[in-house]
């Protein structure tokens, strides 16, 4: 785990899921998001993502295992945390025959803990975030796949929030509402609150995360933080020369893995020693380097390599 009760907002301890058809979807599910984190929650679609977040804000219940949510059990404490953090999932649903403008008037009334003597000033303020407000009394129906997404996130934004949990945030959107909502991610990680970001696509979670976890298949494969986890793939050096046995000889001696020719080229897995070091030894050594290359592996290999499955790399 990448943290622990006392620096993390949300902690689950085994937390699992099995339907009443004995389908696994979650299985014994550790997860630790900081404070202030942007933590990415990547995975293919069905892997278990959007199950882990209903458990979590207690939505669904959990076959196994437990969930701290702001320092607090859920379920139990689902009264007190939910009002403190915003959320979308599974896509918003409100009332057809009502405007945009008048579906947020009727959420806010109902939380026990919105001042109604700012409703409208927030209201108008969350339209407008999300570039809603010249739609702002067009009837819900009438908004398209997209407008009904930003929908969604201006509702989880109505009041200041400790924590955003937005479960594929982009779906829907054009690549320019995609930027918008990459933005206002930011923005709201800038203004102190924890995001929780949902999403099968490795574009979203590489351009804005700080964190990241790794589902498939219902398990975690991968935690941490996502500068971490692009310096644990393998990078090899990669050396042309008309020489490769003396250059794979120097290679050995200075310790990198597995030194392999392949024509006029030595591959070798770098082993954390810097370039300058590699072509010094094999200048000295007296090997003729036509060009030497650090090759680090991107994420989208990286996660293929953890989950044996392919992502959504396009927006």
């Amino acid at each position: 785990m990448t943290g622990n009760g006392a620096d993390a907002v949300l902690v689950t301890r085994g937390l699992t899921k099995r339907f009443r058809g004995g389908q696994l979807a979650v299985d014994g599910l550790d997860l630790a998001v900081p404070r202030r984190a942007i933590y990415g929650f990547l995975g293919p679609n069905g892997s278990g993502k959007t199950t882990t977040i209903r458990m979590m804000l207690g939505l669904v219940a959990p076959t196994a295992g437990a969930t701290e949510l702001l320092g607090q059990p859920m379920p139990h404490a689902a009264g007190k945390v939910l009002p403190r953090i915003g959320a979308l999932v599974e896509g918003p649903a409100f009332h057809p025959y009502l405007s945009g403008w008048a579906n947020l008037a009727r959420l806010d009334a109902a939380d026990r803990t919105a001042d109604p003597a700012t409703a409208r000033r927030r209201i108008g303020a969350a339209l407008d975030r999300v570039g809603l407000a010249a739609a702002a009394r067009k009837r819900y129906r009438a908004y398209s796949l997209g407008m009904r997404q930003r929908l969604g996130l201006a509702a989880a934004l109505l009041q200041p929030r400790e924590m955003l949990v937005l479960d594929e945030p982009t779906n829907g959107l054009d690549p320019q509402g995609t930027r918008e909502v990459r933005a206002l991610v930011r923005e709201v990680a800038s203004e102190g609150a924890t995001v929780f970001l949902s999403s099968h696509l490795l574009s979203e979670v590489e351009q804005i995360c700080t964190h990241v976890g790794v589902m498939s298949r219902g398990r975690l494969v991968a935690q941490s933080p996502l500068e971490d986890l692009r310096a644990a793939g393998r990078a090899r050096v990669l050396v042309d020369t008309p020489e490769t046995a003396m250059a794979a000889d120097v290679l050995a001696r200075l310790g990198l893995a597995r030194p392999e020719a392949n024509g006029e080229r030595v591959v070798a897995e770098l082993n954390g020693k810097p370039s300058e070091e590699i072509t010094a030894a094999l200048v000295r050594a007296g090997v003729p380097v036509r060009q030497l290359i650090v090759d680090r592996p991107g994420l989208e290999e990286l996660f293929v390599a953890l989950t044996g499955e392919g992502f959504d790399v396009e927006e």
